[in-house]
């Protein structure tokens, strides 16, 4: 891997961790892709740093399982605004 992928890499890593980012949120901060920020995180920043894979791999789960409540909640605050409409 050359050297710009591996910085990429483990800058990309180091902001989800700290900001508990989601992956579109890294993905528009960054201005690259959802899927190159998915691939940098699962699978390149673990040559590159193991142990920071582990933590963004830890968020990434987090924000996975959250997905569908965040979704919901989403939901419902659309459907309270049509309504008082």
């Amino acid at each position: 891997m050359n050297d710009y992928l591996e910085e990429r890499c483990e800058i990309v890593a180091t902001y989800v961790v700290k900001r508990q980012a989601t992956v579109r949120q890294a993905a528009k901060f960054f201005k690259i892709s959802k899927s190159t920020v998915y691939k940098d995180i699962t699978e390149r920043v673990q040559e590159v740093d193991a142990e920071l894979a582990k933590k963004a791999r830890r968020v990434l789960e987090k924000n996975k399982a959250e997905r569908s409540i965040r979704g919901g909640m989403a939901t419902k605050a659309k459907y309270s605004r049509n309504k008082s409409s």
